[in-house]
């Protein structure tokens, strides 16, 4: 009997998560907030604003209408990380207690310093929480091509039936438990890939690109640790696979986004093109404050920071992490 899974947010991970689904001989119904696009897509087969080309199953249905979210066996939820106490409000009428949400979106909540499972937890109560996260270009997975990905769940049973539930021979989910680990690595990896841009636009090599994949995964390493997740789940999927493409592939909106930064570029100037949220910038401020918060020293994801939403001088900030004090590589303080 097919299963009925519900994807919220029709950019162009949503709609790959949605062609997936269907791939996995799922009942699919893809929720977008645009009517005039839910139309196209359902009268065209293309996504032409965020997956342009890509050719979508019949089996896939937009809509508009939230209503139909009650009879879900699973919602994916994609909607930009900024945006999703919003959209969870406005759907928490249509949720039962049983409905298991299931994360796709990565980002620590700006205002709160949230993690995503916290902000469901907050606007939908003790529902079943499971998170989806790893290296996966939108692309890629919409034309079918081999990807691994984490899915974590603290209840191993649901874990394993979400697993069976999404999962194919060319899309292949690792099961952990870790919940709070994948979460923070897919929230830093988008502010390390920023980083790594701002390497291939100020053509300052590729030593010195694998040193900051190197020492962004102790980062992201300390603070995991510190916010309850695992040192081992930064070298998974979710960790050093996301990390690893997202800071050397030119499909990641982050990473382009740091080569036009390093190309000499200003950040609003490069947000003001795009049409799709470039995550890294918001979670780039939201790292630091909880860094601070929990007493985690995070150099390259505040100077980040400091140049993506500060307006800070790139060579400058480039040069202060350049002179900072040598270390013994292990320690707990970079």
């Amino acid at each position: 009997m097919k299963k009925r899974i519900t994807v919220v947010g029709g950019g162009a991970w949503g709609t790959a998560l949605a062609v997936q689904a269907v791939r996995a001989g799922e009942d699919v119904e893809l929720i977008l907030r645009n009517p005039d696009l839910a139309d196209r897509i359902n009268t065209k087969g293309e996504n032409d604003l965020y997956l342009p080309g890509v050719s979508l199953p019949g089996a896939l249905r937009a809509t508009t209408n939230y209503d139909g979210i009650r009879d879900s066996d699973a919602v994916l939820l994609v909607t930009p990380a900024q945006h999703l106490r919003e959209t969870l409000t406005r759907f928490a009428a249509h949720w039962t207690d049983d409905l298991p949400a299931v994360i796709c979106c990565k980002g620590i909540e700006k205002e709160t310093g949230a993690l995503m499972a916290q902000v469901v937890n907050e606007t939908l109560g003790n529902v079943p929480v499971a998170v989806l996260s790893g290296p996966t270009f939108a692309q890629e997975v919409a034309a079918g091509l081999p990807a691994a990905i984490t899915l974590a769940c603290e209840d191993r049973v649901l874990g394993k039936r979400l697993v069976d539930l999404i999962g194919t021979p060319e899309f292949r989910p690792y099961f952990s438990t870790d919940v709070a680990g994948v979460e923070v690595a897919g929230a830093i990896k988008n502010v390390l890939a920023i980083a790594s841009g701002v390497v291939a636009g100020l053509k300052l090599g590729d030593n010195a690109r694998a040193a900051l994949i190197t020492r962004g995964i102790a980062e992201m390493s300390r603070l995991a640790v510190a916010m309850g997740g695992r040192v081992e789940t930064m070298l998974g999927l979710a960790g050093l696979g996301d990390l690893t493409l997202t800071c050397t592939g030119t499909l990641s909106r982050n990473y382009t986004f740091g080569v036009a930064l390093g190309e000499g570029r200003k950040a609003k100037d490069i947000l003001a093109e795009r049409r799709s949220v470039t995550e890294g910038v918001h979670t780039a401020a939201s790292i630091t404050a909880v860094a601070a918060k929990y007493g985690v020293e995070m150099p390259i994801c505040a100077a980040v920071n400091q140049v993506a939403n500060h307006n800070a001088d790139l060579r400058s900030t480039i040069n202060a992490l350049l002179q900072r004090p040598f270390r013994d590589e292990l320690e707990s303080a970079d």
